[in-house]
C-alpha cells in the first residue's frame, strides 16, 4: 500500500470540524497507513476536537472580516491571513501533501489556496444548502467539490460537483423497536408516553430554551399528572447549565430530562417521536438518516441565513416542518400540539426525511480523495 499524505484543513464550529474528523477516519479505513494533517484556526475549537479525535494539527491566524468591511480591526485580519499565507506555503513544503481537502471555515481558504496554486489536488466538502463564503471562494480552484444539496451549481462549477451527502457520525441510524426501548431506559422514559426530543446544540439555543420553560411554566404539555401528556428529552446547552437546573429544580412534577450534553445521540433520536432543533447541516444529516420527523427554528444568527436554506430545502420536500426565530416563542408548541395529534402527519415526514438520508457520505468522499491523490490503495 502506497503512503499517502492527506491535509484536511478548515474548522471553527463543530459543523466543520465533525465532517472533516469523518472524513479522516474514512480515509484511514481505506488507508490505515495514510498520514492525515489537520489545519485549523489557532484558539478555536477544532484544536481541542482535533487532537482528541487521535489526529496531529497546526493552528494558524486565521479569522474572519468584521462588519462594516472599513472595521478597523479588518487591518489586523488582513496582515493575519498574510501570515497565514505564508504558513500555509511553510506546511505545505514540509508535509508533501497528496491532496488536500476544504471543509469551510477560515483555515481552509489559505490551505487551499496554496495547494492548488502548487497543483495538488484538491477536494473541497460543502455541509450547507448555501454555500459558505470560504468555500465560495475555493471552488474555482477546486477539482472535487462534495455537497449535500441538490442546486449548488449556483455557488460552483457545475463539472465539479458531486452530491456524497454530509459525513455523520457511525452510531447513527434509522430507529428500531429495540433501540427505542433502551432508549427509554436509559433516559428513564416512558415507553408508553410520546417523546419530543429538543437539542439546542453543545452551547445551547435561547430561543428553545425561552420555548421550553414557557411551555413548563403552562404546566400542560408535559405535566407529568395529566393524562396523554408528553415526555421531553431538552439539551440546554453547555452555557445555559447553570440556569436551566436553577428553573427545573423549580419544576420538578413534569415528565422532562434535562441535561446540558447529550452523552448518546443515537438513543435520543431513537426515543424521539418529534424532534425541535437548529438547522445546522451536521444537524439535518443525522436527522435525515435516523428518520425523524422534525420542526426546525433555524439560527438567525448565522452568515447568510444559511440555516433557514438548509431548513427549506426539506420543507419544500414535505421532509420537516420550520418556524422561524421570532415566531417560536409563540407558535412552537402549538405546533407540536397539531403534529401530536396527527400521527398520520409524523409517519409522512419520516418517510420523507428517510429519503434524503446518505448514511456512507464519508467513504464516498475519502474514496474521492484516494481517486484525486492518484496513489494506489
Amino acid at each position: 500500500m502506497e503512503k499517502l499524505n492527506v491535509i484536511i484543513s478548515g474548522g471553527g464550529t463543530g459543523g466543520h470540524i465533525f465532517p472533516a474528523i469523518s472524513i479522516a477516519n474514512g480515509i484511514k479505513e481505506i488507508n490505515p497507513q495514510a498520514n492525515i494533517l489537520f489545519v485549523g484556526a489557532t484558539g478555536r475549537m477544532e484544536m481541542e476536537k482535533v487532537p482528541a479525535a487521535g489526529y496531529e494539527i497546526i493552528g494558524i491566524p486565521a479569522q474572519g472580516l468584521r462588519r462594516p468591511l472599513y472595521h478597523p480591526y479588518n487591518i489586523k485580519v488582513a496582515f493575519d491571513y498574510f501570515l497565514c499565507k505564508i504558513k500555509a506555503r511553510k506546511i505545505i513544503r514540509e508535509f508533501k501533501p497528496d491532496v488536500v481537502v476544504g471543509v469551510g471555515g477560515y483555515a481552509s481558504a489559505p490551505i487551499v489556496g496554496v495547494a492548488a496554486k502548487s497543483n495538488i489536488p484538491t477536494l473541497l466538502q460543502e455541509q450547507n444548502s448555501f454555500a459558505g463564503i470560504v468555500n465560495r471562494s475555493n471552488g474555482k480552484h477546486a477539482d472535487k467539490i462534495c455537497v449535500a444539496y441538490d442546486g449548488m451549481e449556483r455557488f460552483f462549477p457545475k463539472e465539479k460537483i458531486m452530491i456524497t451527502g454530509n459525513p455523520i457520525r457511525r452510531d447513527i441510524v434509522k430507529s428500531t423497536p429495540q433501540m427505542r426501548e433502551e432508549a427509554c431506559r436509559f433516559y428513564n422514559l416512558d415507553p408508553k408516553k410520546k417523546t419530543i426530543f429538543v437539542v439546542g446544540g453543545s452551547l445551547g439555543c435561547r430561543t428553545l430554551n425561552d420555548c421550553m420553560k414557557d411551555e413548563i411554566s403552562k404546566g400542560k404539555l408535559f405535566a407529568s399528572d395529566i393524562e396523554g401528556s408528553c415526555q421531553v428529552i431538552w439539551q440546554c446547552g453547555k452555557i445555559y447549565k447553570d440556569e436551566i437546573d436553577a428553573f427545573m429544580e423549580k419544576h420538578k412534577g413534569v415528565n422532562v430530562f434535562h441535561t446540558h450534553f447529550i452523552q448518546r445521540m443515537d438513543l435520543a433520536y431513537a426515543a424521539a417521536d418529534i424532534v425541535i432543533s437548529r438547522a445546522g447541516a451536521g444537524t439535518i444529516s443525522e436527522l435525515c438518516v435516523a428518520g425523524k420527523c422534525t420542526i426546525f427554528v433555524p439560527s438567525p444568527n448565522v452568515s447568510e441565513d444559511h440555516q433557514t436554506h438548509n431548513a427549506m430545502a426539506l420543507v419544500q420536500k414535505y421532509a420537516a416542518m420550520m418556524v422561524r426565530d421570532d415566531a417560536a416563542r409563540v407558535e412552537l408548541f402549538g405546533c407540536v400540539a397539531n403534529l401530536l395529534k396527527n400521527p398520520a402527519k409524523i409517519q409522512e415526514m419520516e418517510r420523507n426525511i428517510l429519503t434524503l438520508g446518505k448514511k456512507d457520505a464519508a467513504a464516498v468522499i475519502a474514496r474521492e480523495c484516494i481517486i484525486l491523490s492518484g496513489i494506489k490503495k
